[in-house]
C-alpha cells in the first residue's frame, strides 16, 4: 500500500454558479445508502454505499464534480478532451456539450479506429455533437507535451480551445470533488473510491480532511497513480491532503478487463442489493472491499463507505 498524510487547509471547491451551468442539474448532496451483506457483516463491517450515480442522469458520479468547474471554466468556448475508445468521460462531456450548447471535440486514441463504425460509447458522443478527431497511439501518448499539444489542437480545428485532461482529472476537478469527501465527513471510517486517474480520490481524501481515511483501487495496472495524485493535489492546494492509500493488486487484469469471476461477483451483488453495478470500476472497487474485510483489513465495528462512481452503460 502507498500513503499520504493530512495536510493544512483546503480551499473551497470551484462550485460553478447557477447561471454558468443552467442546463445541468445535479442531485446534491448524493444519498448514503446502507448495503446490510453478510459478506460483511460476518467480519463487524457496515457497508454503506455513495450513491454518486445517482447526482445526474447523464453526467454520471465523479463526472459531475470533476467536470463541472471545467466546464464554467470554460467560459463558452469549444471544450476538447481526450479518452480511449470506451471513455465515460468523452460520453460525459459530450453530454454536458449538449445540455450546455457548447462545442466538443473529443480526441480518440487509435488512429485506426477512424475507418472503423463507431462502437456503442462513440457513436453516443457523436449523437451528443462531439466531433471525435482519431489520433495515432504514439501521438496520444505525448499529448501533455505542448508541440505535440498543439499540433493536435491544431489538426482538430480547435485552436484557442479549453482543453480538459484525460479523465477530467485536473486542479479544477480536484477542487470539484473536496465536496464529495465534506458530505461524507462523520458517516464512515473509510471512504473508498475506485480509481482511473486519480483525481476524484484527491478531492475526496482533502475534503474528508482526516475525518475519515480513503483507500483507493486502482483499476488499471502499473504502480504510478500515487505519483499522480500527489501532484494534483500539489496543484490544487500546494501540498498533499487527507490520509489516503492506494491498493493495487484489484485491477482484474487491467483497465476494461472484466474476468468472469468479477462479472459473477457483480452480477450477485446487484441481485442481492438491486444497485446496478458499473463493470469498469465500480465492481473492482466493490470486490475489493468484499476481499479486504475477509482479511480483516477493517477492524471489527468499522464503516465503509464506498463511493458508486457511474453506472452501466446502457
Amino acid at each position: 500500500m502507498t500513503s499520504s498524510t493530512p495536510g493544512p487547509d483546503i480551499p473551497g471547491p470551484d462550485i460553478p454558479g447557477p447561471g454558468a451551468m443552467a442546463g445541468l442539474r445535479p442531485r446534491l448532496p448524493s444519498p448514503l445508502e446502507e448495503a446490510v451483506d453478510a459478506r460483511f457483516e460476518r467480519h463487524g463491517v457496515r457497508l454503506l454505499l455513495k450513491r454518486d450515480d445517482l447526482v445526474h442522469p447523464e453526467l454520471v458520479g465523479n463526472k459531475w464534480r470533476k467536470l463541472g468547474p471545467n466546464l464554467a471554466a470554460a467560459g463558452g468556448r469549444t471544450v476538447v478532451t481526450f479518452g480511449g475508445a470506451y471513455s465515460s468521460h468523452l460520453r460525459a462531456t459530450a453530454a454536458a456539450g449538449r445540455l450546455l450548447g457548447l462545442r466538443t471535440v473529443g480526441v480518440v486514441r487509435g488512429e485506426e479506429l477512424a475507418g472503423r463504425p463507431l462502437n456503442p460509447s462513440l457513436a453516443r458522443c457523436a449523437a451528443d455533437g462531439m466531433r471525435l478527431h482519431f489520433v495515432a497511439r504514439s501521438v496520444y501518448r505525448r499529448k501533455s507535451d505542448p508541440d505535440t499539444l498543439a499540433s493536435v489542437l491544431r489538426a482538430a480545428d480547435a485552436e484557442g480551445a479549453y482543453v480538459v485532461p484525460e479523465g477530467g482529472s485536473n486542479a479544477a476537478a480536484v477542487r470539484g470533488c473536496v465536496q464529495l469527501g465534506r458530505e461524507l465527513a462523520g458517516a464512515a471510517d473509510v471512504a473508498a473510491v475506485a480509481c482511473g486517474t486519480g483525481g476524484t480520490l484527491a478531492g475526496l481524501a482533502a475534503g474528508l480532511a482526516g475525518s475519515a481515511r480513503t483507500l483507493g483501487i486502482p483499476v488499471l495496472k502499473g504502480g504510478f497513480l500515487t505519483a499522480d495524485i500527489r501532484a494534483l493535489q500539489t496543484e490544487a492546494f500546494g501540498g498533499t491532503r487527507g490520509e489516503w492509500s492506494l491498493d493495487e493488486r484489484f485491477h482484474h487484469g487491467g483497465y476494461a478487463r472484466v474476468p468472469a469471476d468479477l462479472e459473477a461477483f457483480a452480477a450477485d451483488f446487484e441481485q442481492r442489493h438491486g444497485v446496478p453495478v458499473e463493470r469498469l470500476y465500480v465492481a473492482k472497487l466493490l470486490h475489493a472491499l468484499a476481499a479486504l474485510a475477509g482479511e480483516g483489513a477493517f477492524p471489527r465495528g468499522s464503516t465503509v463507505a464506498a463511493v458508486i462512481t457511474g453506472r452501466p452503460f446502457p
